[in-house]
């Protein structure tokens, strides 16, 4: 649908007509989307709506339909093609192969990054040679990504359904672990697929966007949402936020802009109502940053800017961001509202510690160990997410390289589910 949209808008002149060929193009991609990701979310919501207003009613209008794994991510990459050329950054191809290609170019298909055509589609019509140094580079980062789904994000996802699944019979220290650990469980799954992604297509000779810069050294919740799915919020600021006004009208509506971005950025996560609830959490850590001003003033910078260790007020900023969007988790991972509040409550009306076993036996001590080193490992790359083994010496690298392997070694089970969670969405 949208190679021919493009074609369309392309070849007209007329304003009305140009808008009128894109929103074709916008409501058949949204209607697709609704269709196989929200149909059942609105029918189940009329029908709790209507009971809490005393009638009972039972849907036969429920479908039983498996969603398409990244929908949401094909999606808004196909309808990038036919905005960038409404807005004339792009001139539309005419080459049906190319354009399957760029919609469908298999390293980030299902999980992202989401591109942009003007980006990626322009990669994929010029003529490309082998380039041994840019496949290297792929490498390393498909290995790191890797170590990150495989050592970090998979090994401590046991821990991490067990206490979600069984939240009322513990303690806060252990639900207060629980979503800490899912922190670092859906970073390391997500930005792990991320490298892999963008690794595995510069084997191509594709340069794709860095979708994860290190969120979890933010200094407040803006810079965390320029660091964490960079090509979702870049898109929306491109697509949404901006033709809404973005911040250039009065600060009313930019904050009215805002609360619009992040409400949509969690319904795209999933036809849930703990989603929009996680994005509204978002936009009220948000708006209080734009407010003073300080939305912008890390966006060129990394903490402890040409210093070996963070200040005091740093590590202060770092903390308190991770403890403010790891609150906000709590709503992303429960399966329901009710969920998400029963685990708030549990956390501060049975706020006592106590030590927690691994539901599959295993020495907790020993995830500490690792994701204490882990984080110290990429405060050390933080500068350059596209250089997981930048050492200078080759003995250091090849150290690295066995490090990382041995650890995917040691911590492979073949009891674990490894399925990425993105892929849900």
């Amino acid at each position: 649908m949208d190679f021919f949209v493009g074609q369309a808008i392309h070849k007209s002149t007329n304003h009305k007509t140009r808008k009128g060929w894109l929103w074709v193009s916008v409501l058949f991609n949204i209607g697709l989307l609704g269709f196989f990701k929200y149909y059942n979310f609105f029918i189940n919501s009329w029908i709790d709506f209507t009971s809490l207003l005393g009638y009972e009613q039972q849907s036969s209008w429920t479908l039983q339909i498996i969603l398409p794994v990244g929908i949401s991510f094909y999606t808004f990459q196909t309808m990038s093609y036919s905005l960038d050329i409404y807005y004339k950054r792009l001139v539309p191809t005419k080459n049906l192969i190319s354009f399957a290609t760029f919609v469908s170019f298999f390293p980030q298909l299902v999980a992202g990054p989401i591109e942009r055509a003007s980006n990626l589609l322009s990669q994929i019509t010029a003529k490309r040679k082998f380039n041994y140094i840019q496949c290297k580079e792929g490498l390393k980062l498909i290995l790191w990504g890797l170590f990150k789904k495989v050592v970090i994000a998979d090994a401590i996802a046991p821990i991490v359904d067990d206490i979600f699944a069984n939240y009322s019979e513990y303690p806060a220290s252990t639900l207060i672990l629980g979503v800490s650990l899912f922190s670092f469980q859906v970073y390391g799954d997500f930005s792990g697929y991320s490298d892999i992604a963008i690794g595995t297509a510069k084997l191509f000779g594709i340069e794709l966007m860095s979708n994860f810069k290190f969120p979890n050294f933010s200094r407040n919740v803006a810079e965390y949402w320029q660091r964490w799915h960079v090509s979702l919020s870049t898109w929306f600021r491109h697509y949404v936020y901006i033709p809404l006004g973005g911040s250039r009208v009065s600060k009313l509506k930019s904050v009215r802009n805002i609360i619009i971005i992040f409400l949509v950025s969690g319904f795209w996560h999933g036809a849930n109502w703990t989603f929009i609830v996680w994005g509204a959490i978002h936009a009220i850590l948000y708006i209080p940053v734009f407010l003073m001003g300080r939305n912008r003033i890390y966006m060129n910078t990394v903490v402890a800017e040409n210093k070996w260790f963070p200040s005091g007020i740093e590590i202060l900023q770092i903390f308190s961001t991770f403890l403010l969007v790891t609150f906000s988790r709590v709503f992303f991972r429960s399966q329901s509202i009710t969920d998400a509040f029963e685990f708030l409550k549990q956390i501060f009306t049975n706020f006592s510690f106590e030590s927690y076993e691994h539901p599959l036996g295993y020495r907790m001590i020993d995830y500490f160990i690792l994701l204490g080193l882990f984080v110290l490992y990429e405060y050390r790359i933080r500068k350059d997410e596209r250089a997981p083994f930048k050492f200078k010496s080759r003995i250091v690298r090849f150290i690295a390289y066995t490090l990382v392997i041995l650890g995917m070694l040691l911590f492979y089970d073949d009891h674990i589910d490894r399925s990425f969670i993105y892929f849900q969405f």
